[in-house]
């Protein structure tokens, strides 16, 4: 086994001054936890900052809060933001065998790693990480037969992607833009048109406390745009779950992550979880008969109103958040139901197709 800073550099990310933050790009983006994996970041930095924390395309990053990713940085130069760092091989090493053998490493660390709010994950832990590495020639061959299943997942994962992209124009084709709503709906905020709004707790004693079977208890972790991630479902006692009988979650309620790095997240919850509740980083929203929550989610997650969600976020006091009051506000286009249940018929035959891009995948 071998110590991973003995084969790579770490460089870790700088504290930079929130109140240099902007949505400016003609500054240098800066790349927080959230951008990690999608390789790119919409918020930009003013201000000064030491030319050693400029990374660059291509560059092996490590995110060091929430979920533990690593990836490649997609995009232009950027600043390295506290709580991701940057990887690089030292001679000897192959960069990309690396990144492979990171991914399990840095997944059994995450499933170590005890939290209550969110997992941290330390530069001390990352300094006394050891990984198996084979001889160079050896890396190289796993790394180019790795690299070619990375190629077809991604695939797979393009094909789901444009699907998704075929709801969203869909969407914008028969709603238009719903936070400047050109096409002149009726609008109403959110509470009026809802039969409930809020967010649960974690029970105490944290992760330690969840069960392996009973009633789920859904995360912030688990509420995708569009998607509900069963990994890392958790799930509570019938004593815990009393205690948060007041955000018991019923079918076809739409979740909205509300905290944190994941913010602005939504998706509608599946049948087959229930019955479940929620901590506090997620919001249960309940729809009257006014809204669809199928047309309600993909709303929430239109790229215009994300962009909505996330400046509303930013304006927390010490992270991302969006308050009950902010949920209850959010100004919300509420065209004909008919026209609603006819976008989700079109919904749901297109995730039919899903499904059998998502067996192939599998």
């Amino acid at each position: 086994m071998t110590k991973l800073i003995d084969i790579c550099d770490i460089q870790y990310g700088y504290a930079f001054d929130s109140a240099c933050f902007t949505e400016d790009d003609s500054y240098l983006p800066l790349v927080r936890i959230r951008d990690v994996k999608r390789g790119f970041s919409e918020t930009f930095y003013s201000g000064e900052y030491p030319e050693e924390y400029v990374i660059h395309k291509g560059d092996l990053i490590v995110g060091m809060d929430g979920e533990f990713n690593i990836a490649r940085w997609k995009s232009i130069d950027a600043l390295l933001n506290q709580r991701v760092c940057k990887l690089k091989a030292k001679e000897g090493t192959n960069e990309e065998y690396l990144r492979f053998a990171l991914v399990k490493a840095l997944k059994t660390i995450e499933d170590k790693t005890a939290f209550v709010t969110v997992k941290h994950l330390s530069a001390k832990e990352l300094n006394k990480l050891e990984l198996d590495m084979p001889g160079i020639e050896e890396q190289n061959v796993r790394a180019e037969s790795m690299a070619k299943l990375e190629k077809v997942i991604s695939h797979r994962k393009e094909e789901l992607s444009a699907l998704d992209n075929l709801i969203k124009a869909r969407f914008v084709e028969m709603f238009g833009n719903p936070v400047t709503n050109e096409k002149g709906w009726n609008q109403k905020q959110l509470g009026e048109i809802t039969t409930k709004l809020g967010s649960g707790a974690t029970p105490k004693g944290g992760k330690e406390a969840y069960q392996e079977d009973g009633i789920t208890l859904i995360r912030s972790m688990n509420v995708h745009n569009g998607l509900f991630e069963y990994k890392e479902l958790a799930h509570i006692s019938e004593e815990q779950a009393t205690k948060l009988d007041n955000v018991t979650i019923e079918e076809n309620d739409v979740l909205l992550n509300i905290t944190g790095a994941s913010v602005a997240r939504s998706c509608v919850v599946p049948s087959k979880i229930l019955p479940a509740r929620v901590n506090q980083h997620v919001c249960i929203i309940r729809c009257n008969q006014r809204i669809v929550p199928e047309f309600l989610n993909k709303l929430l997650i239109d790229d215009n109103y994300q962009r909505l969600l996330w400046s509303i976020a930013r304006g927390g006091a010490t992270r991302e958040a969006i308050t009950k009051q902010q949920v209850e506000s959010l100004k919300i286009i509420v065209p004909p139901i008919e026209l609603q249940n006819q976008f989700a018929d079109f919904v749901h035959q297109v995730d039919k197709s899903k499904v059998t891009v998502q067996k192939a995948f599998e």
